[in-house]
């Protein structure tokens, strides 16, 4: 059975200011095979974001339940199989880090937290209580239906993805990571030169953006095969180095931020071309 486009609507000014004027198209259904059975929840405040997300996620072939706070969320938990949450942070009564870190204690369930915090440390502080990611508003629908196929493939590696074309490049925070070339360039637009085990160490953040990583995943994949050193401080002298490069001193780091007794995390939203 063919998707449908979700029809078009026209935003009250609420749901601009927190969303951003591109909300108002919607994202292109062409080429998917339906693959999307699962079956998401929204738990937003404002009534005009969650039918948007509603009309959005639907487009792409998801089954979308939604919630105005935490009563409402638990009692449609408590009786549909829900796949992935999508939670916003400020919410009337408990917030959405209440609600995360009480439901982590009870459900398997990925979250994707919802956000107008554009702040660094918000993101570690959501990561650290059980979220899968973190999105800031004002965003495209597109970068949320991304993250939720991201989250997806995750959390459910049974279940197959559409074929795609691997990305050329990645970028985040005005730098681009060039995996054809295995360039880094600065948001001036200069090549930063990138040792082998600094380019793996970079490539598999921004591929694992906004994902707590741990310090034995980061040395996997950063070290050559046999290493003898495989410490945790090696992984530690590795992030240094590439903080470096990236121009963010350790004190003051917000883009590859320390998550306390976990690991690290690149917090920046990443594009893939």
């Amino acid at each position: 059975m063919a998707l449908r486009r979700a029809p078009e609507r026209q935003l009250g000014w609420a749901a601009r200011r927190k969303m951003g004027d591109a909300t108002v198209n919607s994202v292109p259904v062409a080429g998917l095979q339906g693959e999307n059975r699962h079956t998401l929840l929204i738990v937003d405040d404002d009534s005009e974001i969650r039918s948007l997300l509603a009309e959005q996620l639907e487009a792409v072939g998801y089954t979308v339940h939604t919630a105005a706070n935490g009563a409402e969320m638990y009692s449609l938990l408590n009786g549909t199989a829900i796949d992935l949450i999508i939670l916003d942070l400020n919410l009337p009564g408990q917030d959405g880090l209440t609600l995360c870190r009480e439901t982590r204690t009870r459900r398997n369930v990925p979250i994707i937290m919802l956000t107008a915090r554009s702040q660094p440390i918000d993101r570690v502080i959501g990561l650290e209580v059980g979220a899968d990611d973190y999105v800031t508003k004002p965003f495209e629908p597109r970068e949320l239906v991304a993250r939720v196929r991201s989250v997806m493939r995750r959390a459910y590696p049974h279940v197959e993805a559409p074929e795609a074309h691997p990305a050329k490049r990645a970028r985040f925070r005005g730098w681009t990571l060039d995996f054809e070339t295995r360039r880094l360039t600065d948001p001036r637009g200069r090549v930063v030169m990138l040792s082998g085990a600094e380019y793996s160490l970079l490539k598999f953040f921004v591929e694992h953006a906004n994902e707590v990583l741990t310090r034995e995943q980061l040395l996997t994949v950063a070290s050559s095969p046999g290493a003898a050193d495989s410490s945790s401080q090696r992984a530690d002298l590795q992030i240094s180095r590439l903080r470096h490069k990236l121009g963010d001193a350790a004190r003051s780091a917000d883009l590859i931020m320390t998550v306390r007794s976990q690991g690290y995390v690149l917090a920046a939203s990443v594009t893939f071309e």
